[in-house]
């Protein structure tokens, strides 16, 4: 009996091992199984991420904007499913602010425990930059580390003006308000260049303690890898600029934090997405609503709010609008004094903060703006973006408090005013006109003419004064004797590092931390729970193609010319960004046609 017990039990071992390993022999690993998995996000850094509510599209933003952004990385850092986050980085198109934004974000998923892997293949400056934020990088062989140092090129269009019979007749405040050189001259005047140098000093100071600090290189060493550069992927990684060189296909076998585990991707992990069920008659006026930018009714909310007024683009008289050639936005004054009376009439809000990024532009606008922040009766900061200057230094030297990113361009505290005498032209193409007038300056605002002596005169009067009002509004502001204010404004261009140790903004940091400023000065406490009220409300789908419906009402060619402009303005940044940049600086004639008081920065900064 004890025999016939001690082989059942035999039996039954085997029988067990047979059905635990499945089909075939007896050991062997079970085929079926699943893998155990780490999952990571993956985030893709590509464009130019703008600042503000984004209009919707039919399925989810048509364009990324830097906040929406930055809530992905945070959602990453606070979501316990994720491992760590691929960050794949293809040339984003951004100023020295937003790196100094996106690079906080990857830096607070750090701080959360995770990884951040950057992946490249043609490192700009701006993604290196980047990537030397997180915690490893890798590139593929074929890559390169295009990181050659930083370089101001302004085009001036004298020549071209000469060629065509255009005179420009410009008068200007400030020796270092150089906003109308373009047009003027063939180069840079001395005091221009003395300016550009010393901000480009500040910003590769940026970049070159940005990878001494995370690449663990001296100074030296990482002035000599800007000045031999560019490197390819295996010379980079001998020169300590990379960890790893992989193609995708290797990334997560290098990434992964458990080496029993494979690594799955969340591909565009935390991207909104719109409910994009439009069936039916409800379906269809969804539809209709979301292209016309009509928005849902929600219920009232009372919780206390802190407005975030967003100040972008060239700011002129009117109301905001968009360019058709290279989408650069224009602030409209209507619009943003508007958004200004909404917050202060609202009584959930308890403080606003002005976000800004605008080379400045109409005198006339940016003063309305600034009036209409003194009149809110609420505690206001300024929050710097990449551009805070001129009309966009204006806007802002009225708040309680100023905060700059550390690569914020601002100052250029200064007046710009004449116009383009047309006659020329008109004359070699065929054009003539007959002039009777009365009054000695009832030429000034003439497009055919240069100024007369008196009208020269009396320009200059009114250049003064709109230049008095500017840096004295500024010196109270600042809480500055005049004398002091007056010597560093004239024009003059600064880093916000700089601004901050010239008193003329009060702190360096971001948009989160002005906001959190701004919670203060309202009285509230760090902790207490608020709400983001953003404004300006986006355009519509159908006003970012055609502009403001109500210029459209009834204009069939209105809308034609808009679609033609906006194809033209596809084709050039498809075949010739920098051809596009030519044409945009060109508009400005429009503008100085329409304006002839400026607070306007004369040109644009792009990293190389």
């Amino acid at each position: 009996m004890r025999r016939f017990i001690i082989s059942t039990c035999v039996l039954c071992l085997c029988a067990s091992i047979a059905f635990a390993n499945g089909p075939g022999k007896a050991g062997e690993p079970k085929t079926d199984a699943k893998p155990q998995t780490e999952t990571w996000a993956k985030i893709e850094l590509s464009g130019s991420y703008p600042e503000g509510p984004q209009a919707p599209g039919l399925f989810g933003e048509l364009v990324s904007g830097l906040s929406g952004t930055l809530e992905r990385f945070d959602r990453a850092a606070a979501d316990e499913k994720i491992v760590g986050v691929l960050l794949r980085l293809n040339n984003p198109s951004v100023g020295w602010a937003k790196v100094n934004e996106l690079q906080l974000a990857i830096k607070r998923v750090r701080a959360a425990g995770k990884p951040v892997v950057a992946v490249m293949d043609m490192a700009t400056t701006i993604d290196y930059l980047l990537a030397c934020s997180c915690d490893k990088i890798i590139m593929p062989e074929s890559g390169a580390v295009m990181m050659v140092g930083v370089r101001a090129e302004v085009s001036f269009y004298k020549n071209l003006l000469d060629k065509l019979n255009i005179k420009a007749d410009f008068l200007h405040v400030g020796e270092y308000k150089s906003a109308a050189e373009p047009y003027t001259r063939t180069e840079m005047s001395p005091e221009f260049r003395e300016q550009l140098g010393e901000l480009l000093d500040d910003y590769y100071a940026i970049i070159t303690k940005s990878v001494i600090a995370a690449r663990k290189l001296s100074a030296k060493q990482v002035e000599t890898i800007i000045d031999s550069g560019p490197h390819t992927a295996t010379a980079a990684k001998k020169l300590g600029l990379i960890d790893h060189v992989a193609y995708d296909d290797e990334v997560g076998g290098l990434i992964r934090t458990d080496a029993n585990k494979q690594v799955v991707f969340v591909k565009k992990y935390g991207k909104k997405k719109l409910d994009t069920d439009f069936s039916g008659l409800a379906g269809m006026m969804k539809m209709m609503n979301l292209l016309m930018g009509v928005e849902p009714r929600t219920a009232k909310n009372t919780k206390p709010k802190i407005a975030v007024i967003y100040a972008v683009g060239m700011i002129m008289p009117g109301k905001s609008a968009e360019s058709p050639f290279t989408g650069a936005k224009v602030m409209g004054s209507d619009t943003i004094v508007a958004a200004v009376n909404k917050a202060a009439a609202d009584e959930t809000v308890k403080a606003i903060v002005l976000r800004v990024n605008s080379p400045g532009g109409s005198a006339l606008a940016s003063d309305l703006i600034w009036r209409s922040l003194q009149k809110s009766g609420k505690p206001i900061v300024a929050s710097m973006g990449d551009t805070a200057a001129s009309g966009g230094y204006y806007i802002s030297m009225g708040a309680d408090v100023i905060y700059a990113e550390p690569g914020t361009l601002t100052g250029s505290i200064g007046v710009v005013g004449g116009k383009l005498a047309m006659k020329g032209l008109f004359n070699k193409i065929g054009i003539t006109s007959s002039v009777i007038a009365r009054g000695k300056n009832s030429g000034l605002l003439s497009s055919n003419s240069p100024f007369s002596d008196t009208e020269k005169l009396a320009m200059n009067k009114m250049l003064d004064e709109i230049y008095g009002q500017f840096t004295h509004k500024a010196a109270a502001g600042r809480k500055m004797e005049y004398e002091k204010l007056e010597k560093m404004a004239r024009g003059r261009i600064y880093s916000g590092t700089r601004a901050k140790g010239l008193g003329l903004v009060d702190e360096i940091g971001t948009l989160d931390q002005a906001v959190a400023h701004a919670k203060k000065l309202a009285g509230l406490k760090a902790d207490d729970e608020t709400e983001r009220l953003l404004l300006p409300h986006p355009s519509s789908p159908f006003e970012a193609l055609f502009g403001p419906i109500e210029a459209r009402v009834n204009s069939t060619s209105a809308l034609a010319g808009q679609a033609k402009a906006s194809a033209l303005k596809q084709a050039l940044l498809a075949t010739h960004p920098a051809a596009a940049q030519h044409l945009e600086a060109l508009t400005i004639i429009e503008l100085l046609a329409k304006e002839p008081r400026l607070t306007l920065m004369p040109f644009q900064l792009k990293i190389q």
